[in-house]
């Protein structure tokens, strides 16, 4: 029979502890965002831009969800979440979400859906956009906002528009008007804001959860005293 070890419980508990450092790393991005090709043939890596992701910052959520109505719902869904959530989790008072970030429905308990029905979006942008419920976790929170920050105006393009992130993207830069209107920082400010909300959209307790993470491997460390005392008293007399 083999002895339940210090360093075996150890080893679970370093695991654990990569399992949570690795799911963080996924989900911040952590890569190149993208390949174009300069006037001389050069082709050139994009890094990604950190995203100011801070899912504490009320005021930045409450921002970047203005935003996302303002300007997402026109044309993508997030059928995961509802309206009461959003209202609930961001300390916006219900009357004040009915009236101002309720673009599509009525009811509070719905789920956010898009304004113009995906068939007649198929027809003008060859595809349906894509629902966003879930996107800064499939994409990672750096490339979303360096896409949303890499637009430029490209008159060969059906909208005008092309990215250095995604070549030919079939989304028009929809913020174009609020890039002229803003400063530089500003801008990207809005723009961190719009992607801070789309990472709470794609995990409301994500917070909660590295918090609680962070407990729970204190307490197994805590734990692992008496257990490895409790062991060794039991395998004292075994040779």
């Amino acid at each position: 029979m083999k002895a339940f070890t210090l360093k075996s419980l150890g080893a679970g508990l370093l695991l654990a502890g990569g399992m949570m450092a690795t799911s963080s790393a996924l989900a911040a991005g952590g890569h190149g965002c993208g390949e174009f090709t300069e006037a001389d043939g050069t082709k050139v890596t994009l890094e990604c831009s950190k995203a100011p992701i801070d899912l504490t910052n009320k005021g930045s959520l409450q921002r970047g969800a203005q935003t996302f109505m303002n300007y997402c719902v026109g044309c993508h869904s997030a059928q995961y979440v509802r309206h009461s959530r959003i209202a609930k989790d961001l300390e916006i008072p219900p009357e004040l979400m009915e009236k101002y970030l309720m673009v599509t429905t009525d009811q509070i308990g719905d789920h956010i859906t898009a304004e113009i029905d995906l068939d007649t979006q198929a027809l003008w942008f060859g595809a349906a956009p894509p629902d966003l419920s879930l996107e800064t976790r499939l994409r990672g929170d750096d490339w979303v906002y360096t896409y949303l920050l890499s637009f430029y105006e490209d008159p060969s393009r059906p909208w005008g528009s092309n990215n250095l992130v995604l070549a030919n993207a079939a989304m028009p830069h929809v913020l174009h008007n609020m890039q002229k209107e803003l400063g530089k920082e500003e801008y990207e400010a809005r723009v961190g804001d719009l992607v801070n909300f789309m990472a709470w959209m794609a995990e409301p307790v994500r917070h909660e959860r590295k918090v609680y993470g962070a407990f729970v491997l204190l307490f197994l460390l805590v734990l692992l005293i008496p257990v490895y005392l409790l062991n060794k008293e039991f395998w004292k007399d075994v040779k």
